[in-house]
């Protein structure tokens, strides 16, 4: 079944306006703005409101290069006199408690995806579902580690794997914050990690897929999403097990439909017990609906 996803227990967050390539938002007690492809209609609120309520905004580099993928989204923050540059923001569902430090990146991104919040929810029903004495999920492209800490909280032993070593540093920082513990770090390739794993005979009761458009490895190794994605899923069949299970994929590539990925995951995988594909969305103040994403997601 198709759906739409917008997450309803981040107090800590709120989708105050899009529109004009840019949405307006508040992570806890401060406003930022920042581009968003996707939001290319007209903005509710006028400038002057925008800039009168963002206390950070986002200024995209003036030598970038819209057909370059690495440094399209490249720029720096304007910060008023008022903003830090580092909070922290909650998220609760149930017994999970989680707490992320948020921080300016020069790639417009703050630390955290909020529309990935239902995925969370998922995360941490399906594994306190599994029946199974320790369940063991893998987290690629795991970025900062919300998906992780999910996981954890969930009682589940958590493998996180990205690329860059100041995110993992950021993710233990998030784990810490949340009372969690015992994570384990990998700092590698995902394509040889999953290898790798796969050579030593490794079983995970749940692996999540969140990768970019595009994105290097630590040693330089070059990810294209439309040349990769495919191999990868397929690896991945070798390392979840065949039952107690579940798979998470994530897909944010702009031209993609949650057809795709659906169909992508039913070439390799047919036992699944169900499947649920769709559109991760936000909702403004003024009640449009923001796609930010696109998600396939079963368990076996």
């Amino acid at each position: 079944m198709y759906q739409f996803l917008t997450p309803d227990n981040f107090i800590d967050y709120e989708l105050i306006d899009t529109g004009n390539f840019e949405k307006l938002e508040q992570f806890g007690k401060y406003i930022v703005a920042r581009p968003e492809p996707q939001a290319i209609w007209d903005k509710s609120l006028t400038e002057k409101d925008w800039n009168k309520m963002a206390q950070a905004y986002f200024r995209r580099d003036k030598n970038y290069k819209s057909d370059n993928i690495e440094n399209y989204e490249k720029g720096e923050w304007i910060l008023k006199s008022e903003m830090p540059n580092q909070w922290f923001v909650q998220y609760n569902y149930k017994s999970m408690h989680l707490k992320m430090r948020l921080g300016f990146t020069s790639f417009k991104h703050i630390g955290i995806f909020p529309e990935q919040a239902v995925n969370w929810d998922f995360i941490y029903d399906t594994i306190q579902n599994i029946k199974s004495e320790k369940s063991n999920i893998l987290n690629l492209f795991a970025y900062t580690g919300g998906a992780s800490l999910a996981a954890r909280a969930a009682g589940a032993s958590v493998t996180h794997v990205d690329s860059v070593k100041q995110v993992i540093s950021w993710s233990r920082e998030n784990m810490e914050a949340s009372g969690l513990s015992d994570i384990r770090w990998i700092v590698d390739d995902v394509i040889k990690f999953v290898q790798r794993e796969i050579r030593r005979g490794k079983k995970y009761n749940g692996i999540i897929l969140d990768p970019p458009a595009y994105g290097r490895g630590p040693d330089g190794e070059k990810w294209i999403l439309e040349k990769s994605i495919n191999d990868l899923i397929k690896n991945c069949r070798q390392l979840l097990n065949n039952e107690n299970s579940f798979l998470l994929l994530n897909l944010y590539s702009m031209g993609y439909s949650a057809i795709i990925a659906e169909s992508l995951v039913k070439s390799i995988f047919s036992d699944f017990k169900s499947i649920e594909t769709g559109e991760l969305l936000l909702k403004d103040k003024t009640g449009r609906n923001l796609p930010l994403g696109i998600f396939s997601r079963f368990t076996l």
